[in-house]
């Protein structure tokens, strides 16, 4: 199927909004969020043969133009192989073109295509035209995508992908995991040719985001709301952290915006150690404010009264 269709796109469609379009299928049609559901999985896998291919600008600009198709296999060149069907048959060549007219570098000829198959040839059991040692090439490597739900990418997990052929592989989430990280799997690709190993398979996370936390570098985000006795007063507040929850400390008179920083309670550094946790506190008020409470703020909005603008937001 055309991969843009797939995904719900139209051709103009921005990289952004390959990206959403993907992740969007890939939230409510993964096979392991739907183990009995074939039509799911059906879908899931064009999306992802979608996104592999439009996610690469160059490979997008090609299927565009027509030189591949929705696979990502080379369509029918317009040069050397095809000119070559239409010329005279010359006796000395068996059937080959005739050397005057043998270019090996006319249009569409590609030389990685040529030596990988002049490779595969001589590797093959009484392979092609060359009857040779057979040569060991290594296996070509295959790419997927994974959604990671953002704690086991903070965290660290362990899960499975289902691969196009039904077959699982378990993939070792590292703590402290990035969106867009490439895991390599050694020897979980394609077969090598011969004797030559295995390819590796590559895979690219797609964290995705949470309610409450964000990420900065090696930070963890969140905001925090409060109430007012607990901004003029001070005191211990519950506070949720990627690894569970803490008591934190609010200052006595703190604003809204004033960030508390929990040392070590961020993601795990690629050199070693934590970044930290920075809460931004949020004063909320009363869902209803009450006699009590309005009295007691309009005496002492008399007695007390000062200016936290200071002069700021006026023009």
């Amino acid at each position: 199927m055309d991969p843009y269709t797939v995904l719900g796109l139209k051709k103009d469609a921005t990289a952004d909004e390959i990206k959403k379009a993907y992740r969007k299928i890939a939230r409510t049609d993964h096979p392991d969020l739907n183990p009995d559901d074939p039509a799911a999985e059906a879908r899931f896998r064009q999306a992802v043969q979608a996104y592999d291919l439009l996610k690469d600008p160059e490979q997008r600009r090609r299927f565009d133009a027509g030189e591949i198709d929705e696979t990502g296999a080379e369509q029918a060149p317009r040069g050397y192989y095809r000119d070559d069907a239409r010329r005279p048959e010359n006796p000395y060549t068996r059937g080959g073109p005739r050397p005057q007219d043998a270019d090996p570098f006319a249009e569409g000829f590609d030389a990685d295509d040529f030596f990988a198959s002049f490779a595969r040839a001589r590797a093959a059991p009484g392979g092609g035209y060359d009857r040779g040692p057979s040569m060991d090439l290594p296996g070509r490597d295959v790419q997927y995508r994974l959604s990671v739900p953002f704690l086991d990418a903070a965290r660290g997990a362990r899960t499975r992908i289902t691969l196009p052929d039904g077959d699982a592989l378990e993939v070792a989430i590292p703590e402290g995991a990035r969106d867009g990280q490439v895991l390599r799997l050694r020897g979980k690709g394609e077969p090598g040719y011969g004797a030559g190993p295995p390819g590796n398979a590559l895979i690219t996370l797609d964290v995705s985001d949470h309610p409450l936390f964000s990420r900065e570098d090696d930070d963890i985000l969140m905001t925090l709301p409060i109430s007012i006795d607990e901004a003029i007063l001070g005191g211990k507040v519950r506070v949720e952290t990627v690894t569970g929850a803490v008591n934190a400390s609010v200052p006595p008179g703190a604003s809204s915006g004033q960030i508390l920083r929990l040392r070590g309670r961020g993601l795990k550094k690629r050199g070693g150690g934590y970044g930290d946790q920075r809460v931004t506190l949020l004063i909320v008020a009363p869902p209803q404010i009450d006699d009590d409470l309005r009295q007691f703020m309009e005496k002492w909005r008399t007695d007390h009264a000062y200016d936290p603008r200071g002069g700021k937001g006026t023009l």
